[in-house]
């Protein structure tokens, strides 16, 4: 494989157009590089933009870790074997407990044509309607909101409106770490005339584009947006003649609305936010014609999830402000599938193709299309509450799919209770040990990215090909075959004849397309993609990226939806929803007085199975934090760079603290990305309980409580070793860092040490090299084999002094050190060479100390620093990072 293959990067729902050439053969390592990655410049949702992540993919495609070989109770099998044990337990469970006694627990990771045969075989042939999807973490509120709205499952714009839009508010949403494409694009079209309202009670790195920022009391949202409901209707920002013709339901919303709140001094009370700040974001709004909000995790996660995307509809249908250039809600959230997996059904409250239980004929008219007669007869348990069936027993047989529930879902130690007594959890996945893995029966290897063959839809309804670049890794095999292989063993064989993933797209399009009639009043379901059902297999292979709907109507696509003010409801007429308080379902008490706010970094995806296989991601934030207001550290006597404990009842949270003014006081924020094959207590999840919104499902996973106290250790250090080294040390805290050239970890303890007796432990053999100062409490060992570096330990009483380790990271992967090189091991720097300092730019690995040294010099704009060092000039995602040092330096 040496031809350029396009293809679409799998991280965050952006949907990026990746540009990849592989080399000769694939990787054998995690730090081997087969090939380059650019961004596609042809491809509409970034033009050729990637973030660190997307940059970084060639990096993360090695066999090392890999999930090579079929597993059965631990024993490597081949595939006739792991196949057979699959279908068998999936018979037994069917029929000795129903066909409600399996479930399905599946993953935006998964392509189109993988979630669409799961949904078939689970649904319409085993019969279970319990098949639900990572996408209820982060989706399904806004699913929901949609619906409520709308009549569908239908984001109605599109990325260039965000570029098109003279007022952007953004809700919820740090998109310069979380989308930093779309953050790109947004930054581009800065121009005189345009703003930005950056609403969040974090001041995030998207408040670097802000004009306005409305750091408002977690969960007052949809006071917010009643708030300007009401300011629009007393100041003559309504639509009247839009609402007339096209809504349905304002008066009642308007009275829900003055009911909770009646003026803004009132709404600026309880969002905890000044009266001038709430009036002047009314009035861009009401003044400005061509207005997106984009809304993402911070309002979507929370019990009042959905109620809160339809506060934001609300004042967007009263204005008129629908599916026009420039002017619509967006939801701006998503896995790389999240939207294809809502398309097929890959919610258990659904049905496939935008088809819903409840909808009269929908259930008939998809088994009849499957030609079944075993279709589950109403909807299934959403994520939460799947969980817990599990734990009560209900559930005999879990197949899970490209994703970590043990990490990612709240209350992640009772997932793991139900995980432990379910009779048989199917795990199929590309790496072999995840938090999920570890409590599998049955392991089965898919292709992973680079590998797979599909399709995708991205957050502005764009289909896109994921192409497979290398040939799959070891005896890993698509999902898609893996679920019709076992479809023929439970004897559904003739429905699942797929020769590969055209002809289940085909039969994907075409049932999108069953009983659609786009002649009805409201125009037929909107998601309709019949247009695409006869494809070749030569057009499939050469798709271009697309936006649904494709039909006669719109053949090429159509960029925005609603905008002839036809909507999907029964009357083709768009509904306000009152909408009531509901604040967090978890408030804070003497036992646990801080509210826990949880969300992604920079450079890290999800559970980190694949960002963690780069090691450059890890160099940003390489180790759990708590970020808290300096007077939050200062009343619990801690430090930056402190290790701190957040407690829930029983569950811990280890991490360290980082200052930040940014957060509101009584207030912290935590990432979701470490699990326990990298930290023994860094899971956010186990510090938020399972509170779900009930409309969709979705865990408040934005607002936990806990109690911060100092974790206080006597020692601090960072061991390095060659990898696959077997460990023999204990650690109170640990964080394991993969590097480039060796392994790392951070590590503290409360326990006195004796470390030159325990040396040999913790480097796996005699060091050559020591240095002792008991007095400082510091240590220095080195263990050399024949003049190559194999292992280093550094222990200091407090963290601030350990050194960086990019220059000793380098040292190990010299095979012979040389004589400086060696003299200079205990000091843990070459004084000849620059100690970067902590890495800003993952891009070109510049470090805080390069950067001050640059400002020193007259660097003074992120421009000065891009000339000098490159940082800021790729990806873009640490601008707003090199901005902060700039003020604080100059």
């Amino acid at each position: 494989m040496t031809d350029t293959c396009r293809t679409t990067c799998p991280y965050c729902g952006v949907g990026c157009g990746v540009l990849f050439k592989p080399g000769a053969s694939r990787p054998a390592e995690a730090t081997d590089t087969p090939g380059t990655v650019a961004g596609d410049p042809d491809h509409p949702a970034n033009h050729g933009r990637l973030c660190v992540k997307g940059a970084s993919l060639h990096e993360t495609l090695g066999d090392d870790g890999r999930l090579l070989q079929p597993r059965l109770a631990g024993r490597a099998v081949d595939w006739s074997e792991a196949l057979a044990a699959t279908a068998e337990a999936i018979r037994q469970a069917r029929a000795s407990h129903g066909p409600g006694s399996v479930a399905f627990y599946l993953s935006g990771q998964l392509l189109t044509e993988d979630y669409y045969v799961a949904n078939k075989l689970a649904k319409g042939f085993i019969g279970t309607p319990h098949v639900d999807t990572n996408s209820r973490l982060c989706m399904s509120s806004a699913v929901a909101a949609h619906k409520r709205a709308f009549g569908a499952d239908a984001v109605p714009a599109c990325y260039e409106d965000l570029e098109l839009a003279d007022l952007l508010v953004l809700v919820g949403s740090n998109a310069a770490w979380n989308h930093p494409v779309l953050y790109q694009r947004m930054q581009a079209a800065a121009r005189t005339g345009r703003r930005v309202v950056v609403i969040d009670p974090r001041r995030t790195a998207t408040c670097d584009l802000a004009d306005l920022h409305l750091p408002l009391r977690p969960g007052s949202d949809t006071v917010l947006f009643n708030g300007l409901l009401v300011w629009l209707a007393d100041h003559g920002g309504l639509d009247r003649d839009y609402l007339e013709r096209h809504c349905s339901g304002l008066e009642a919303t308007l009275a829900s609305a003055r009911e909770a709140a009646p003026d803004s001094a009132s709404v600026a009370h309880q969002c905890d936010l000044p009266v001038a700040d709430v009036e002047t974001f009314y009035r861009w709004f009401q003044h400005t014609p061509r207005t997106v909000t984009g809304f993402s995790q911070g309002a979507n996660q929370s019990v009042a999830g959905t109620d809160k995307g339809n506060a934001i509809i609300n004042c967007h249908l009263a204005t008129g402000r629908v599916g026009r250039p420039g002017a619509s809600p967006f939801s701006l959230t998503g896995q790389p599938n999240a939207m294809g997996g809502r398309e097929v059904g890959g919610l258990a409250n659904t049905l496939a193709a935008h088809l819903d239980y409840q909808t009269p004929g929908a259930r008939e008219l998809v088994a009849d299309f499957w030609g079944t007669d075993a279709l589950a007869d109403g909807p299934g348990l959403k994520a939460v509450d799947l969980f817990e069936a599990i734990h009560r027993g209900d559930i005999q047989v879990l197949w899970v799919m490209a994703t970590n529930p043990a990490v990612s879902l709240p209350d992640s130690e009772r997932v793991r209770e139900a995980l432990a007594r379910c009779p048989t959890v199917i795990v199929s996945d590309c790496v072999a040990n995840t938090d999920t893995a570890a409590f599998a029966d049955i392991l089965l290897p898919a292709a992973g990215w680079g590998e797979k063959d599909g399709t995708v839809t991205n957050s502005e309804r764009r289909i896109s090909r994921q192409r497979g670049l290398l040939p799959p890794a070891g005896d890993a095999r698509p999902d898609w075959w893996i679920m019709a292989e076992v479809a023929q063993r439970l004897g559904y064989g003739e429905a699942f004849r797929y020769r590969g993933p055209a002809d289940i797209f085909r039969e994907h399009a075409a049932l999108s397309g069953a009983g659609n009639d786009p002649s009805a009043a409201t125009g037929g379901r909107c998601f309709d993609i019949r247009g695409l059902s006869e494809l070749s297999d030569r057009d499939y292979d050469r798709l271009a990226p697309v936006q649904w709907p494709v039909n006669d109507a719109f053949p090429r696509g159509r960029q925005r939806l609603f905008d002839d003010g036809r909507f999907c409801t029964d009357d083709g007429r768009a509904r306000l929803v009152p909408i009531q308080t509901v604040w967090p379902g978890s408030r804070p008490d003497r036992h646990h007085p801080l509210v826990v706010n949880s969300g992604r970094i920079r450079d890290q995806w999800h559970t980190m199975t694949r960002t963690a296989r780069a090691p450059r991601l890890l160099q940003h934030r390489s180790e759990p934090f708590i970020e808290a207001h300096p007077r939050d550290l200062a009343r619990h006597q801690l430090v930056d760079g402190d290790l701190a404990v957040l407690t829930r009842q029983r569950q811990r949270f280890v991490g360290r603290v980082r200052a930040s003014r940014g957060q509101r006081p009584g207030e912290v924020f935590v990432p979701i990305h470490w699990n326990r094959q990298f930290t023994p207590a860094g899971l956010a999840s186990a510090l938020m309980p399972a509170v779900t919104d009930p409309l969709s499902g979705q865990p408040e996973s934005k607002h936990g409580v806990a109690a911060l106290t100092p974790f206080r250790a006597r020692w601090h250090a960072r061991l390095l070793v060659r990898r696959d080294r077997p460990r023999r040390w204990r650690a109170e805290y640990w964080c394991h860092v993969p590097l480039a050239g060796c392994d790392s970890w951070w590590l503290a303890g409360t326990d006195p040490r004796h470390w030159l007796d325990d040396a040999d432990d913790w480097l796996g053999g005699t060091p050559q090299l020591v240095m002792s100062d008991p007095a400082e409490g510091r240590f220095r060992a080195a263990r050399l084999v024949d003049g190559r570096l194999e292992a280093m330990l550094l222990v200091e009483r407090q963290p601030q002094g350990l050194p960086d380790l990019g220059w000793l990271e380098q040292c190990f992967l010299s095979e012979a050190l040389g004589e400086s090189e060696r003299r200079a091991l205990l000091a843990a720097r070459d004084v000849a060479r620059e100690d970067v300092g902590a890495i800003v730019c993952s891009c070109f690995q510049v470090g805080q100390r390069q950067i001050a040294s640059a400002v020193a010099d007259g660097a003074d704009s992120v421009a000065a620093l891009g000339q000098q060092l490159r940082c800021g000039t790729n990806c873009g995602s640490c601008v707003p990072e090199l901005k902060g040092l700039l003020a604080e330096l100059t």
